[in-house]
């Protein structure tokens, strides 16, 4: 608290000249408007804080239209994909009979521009059995965005591997338990390189909403679901550089060496829904 003896200039003695009365005035004044400049500036410097964090989020999709997403490989939205209420779905029943014959990728990106270092959120929902990911660093010209892009596993955790055969698969890339689906395979993994903390997930059953938050920075990378972390690691590693060339990437070489690229979501044939998806550079 600042002393009023010490600051109180409006008092006034017996036999005060004009001049020194002239002079406190003035010298009141000053302190009025440095301490109105200092609490203006404060004021100031909040909103701006407040403003810019704000627009540092970029939408990638407003429920409105689909502008600046494609098909991996295409110039154009692949058949099957739709707005419904707002929100992004996949169903192969919103598949026209003209696009039956349709050849190309049915994973999409948004191609309106790369990111390196990003935060990225996205609200998500897949049905009983269902099966999707979400890709970063993308680069097109591959078979598809698995050869050379990282994947957060979407996946219904508790049902997938009783409706679909895992076993063929799982053997032949070495997993115990075959029939079962593998850590590496599960939600918010990694997928085929880091496994997420099942002590830490906080996964929804199938058919509701799941939000996730991938940071990626190359000194460590981050996958969130539904407000934990349940996955670090440290990109191009030694660590990262032994699980690539040691599993399922291993004929792969362009696998996760690309630090700019797409972000984009992958269909595995079931329906999917995704909502509020936006990213913020880093």
């Amino acid at each position: 608290m600042i002393s009023t003896q010490k600051y109180n200039l409006n008092a006034s003695f017996d036999g005060e000249s004009k001049s020194l009365t002239i002079f406190k005035s003035l010298l009141n004044l000053f302190f009025m408007r440095k301490y109105s400049f200092f609490f203006l500036l404060i004021f100031t410097l909040f909103a701006f804080c407040t403003s810019s964090t704000n627009e540092e989020w970029i939408i990638l999709f407003d429920g409105k239209d689909t502008e600046g997403w494609r098909a991996y490989n295409g110039d154009v939205m692949p058949p099957g994909w739709k707005i419904i209420d707002e929100v992004l779905t996949f169903n192969t029943q919103q598949i026209l009979e003209e696009d039956y014959d349709y050849k190309g990728s049915r994973d999409i990106i948004y191609g309106a521009e790369e990111f390196d270092n990003f935060e990225l959120y996205v609200e998500w929902k897949i049905p009983v059995g269902g099966n999707s990911g979400i890709f970063y660093h993308i680069k097109e010209g591959y078979g598809g965005p698995p050869e050379v892009s990282p994947e957060y596993q979407l996946i219904d955790d508790e049902n997938y591997a009783d409706i679909h055969d895992l076993t063929a698969y799982n053997t032949s890339v070495g997993f115990e338990n075959p029939s079962k689906l593998h850590p590496l395979q599960q939600t918010a993994s990694d997928y085929a390189m880091y496994a997420a903390d099942p002590l830490k997930k906080k996964l929804n059953p199938a058919g509701e909403w799941n939000n996730t938050k991938i940071k990626f920075t190359e000194e460590i990378v981050e996958y969130w679901l539904n407000g934990e972390r349940v996955l670090s690691f440290v990109p191009w590693s030694e660590e990262w550089h032994q699980k690539k060339n040691s599993g399922k990437w291993d004929g792969l070489p362009d696998y996760g060496k690309f630090k700019l690229g797409f972000i984009g979501f992958q269909d595995h044939g079931s329906d999917l829904w995704f909502r509020n998806i936006k990213i913020k550079k880093l």
